[in-house]
C-alpha cells in the first residue's frame, strides 16, 4: 500500500477519525430523536451544535492541509473528503429541523428504519478510517455502505408509496415525502463519503 510510504503528518488520521465520529454521533442523535420523539428542540439543538463542532474540526484539518509540506494524499482529496462528511451531518441537522418545522406529530416506522441506516453507515465509516493505513480488507466497508444504501433506498421508495395507497391527507404526503426524500439523500451523501475514500486509496494503490 502506497500510503504507508508517503511522508505524512500522522495526526490528519486522528483528525479524520475524530470527524467521523463527530458525523456518527450527530446520526445517533437524530435516531435518538426519533425514537423517543420528545423535547425536539432540545434534542434539534444538540444536532446542531454536534454540526457546529463538525465545522470546527473541518476548518481545522483545512488549515492543517493548507500549511502541512507532505500531506497523507492530495490536499484536493482531503477537502473531498471533509466536505462529505460534513454534507452527512448537514443532512442530518436538516432532517431534524424539518420534523419540527413541518410540525410531524409521531415518526412513522419507515423513518426510524432510514436513521437507523444512516447510523450504521457512519459507524462503518468511522472505522474505515481507522483502517486507512493499513488498507487490506478495507473493500468490505465500502461494499457496505453500498449495501446498506441500497436498503435505504427500497425503504424510501415503499414509505413514499405507501403514501398514495393508504388514506393520507394532501398535507401530509407532502410533509412525508419530503422527510423520507431528505433521509435517502442523507444515506446517499454516506456513500459519497466511502466513494470518496475508495477513490483515495485508489489512486495511492
Amino acid at each position: 500500500m502506497r500510503l504507508r510510504l508517503i511522508p505524512r503528518e500522522e495526526r490528519f488520521f486522528d483528525m479524520f477519525v475524530e470527524d467521523a465520529e463527530n458525523v456518527l454521533k450527530g446520526a445517533r442523535l437524530l435516531e435518538e430523536m426519533l425514537r423517543a420523539y420528545d423535547d425536539l428542540e432540545r434534542r434539534a439543538a444538540e444536532i446542531r451544535d454536534v454540526e457546529h463542532h463538525g465545522d470546527e474540526i473541518s476548518h481545522r484539518i483545512g488549515l492543517k492541509a493548507n500549511e502541512t509540506f507532505v500531506t497523507p494524499f492530495d490536499r484536493e482529496d482531503i477537502h473531498r473528503l471533509i466536505g462529505r462528511l460534513d454534507d452527512v451531518l448537514d443532512g442530518v441537522e436538516e432532517a431534524a429541523d424539518l420534523f419540527i418545522l413541518y410540525n410531524i406529530d409521531e415518526p412513522s416506522a419507515a423513518a426510524l428504519k432510514q436513521a437507523n441506516i444512516i447510523v450504521r453507515q457512519c459507524e462503518v465509516l468511522v472505522q474505515a478510517l481507522k483502517e486507512i493505513t493499513k488498507p487490506k480488507g478495507l473493500g468490505k466497508h465500502w461494499v457496505e455502505v453500498h449495501r446498506l444504501e441500497n436498503e435505504g433506498d427500497r425503504i424510501a421508495r415503499a414509505a413514499i408509496a405507501a403514501l398514495f395507497h393508504e388514506k393520507t391527507k394532501p398535507t401530509d404526503i407532502i410533509k412525508w415525502k419530503d422527510a423520507y426524500a431528505l433521509l435517502e439523500e442523507t444515506v446517499d451523501r454516506c456513500e459519497d463519503v466511502a466513494d470518496a475514500l475508495e477513490q483515495i486509496l485508489v489512486k495511492h494503490s
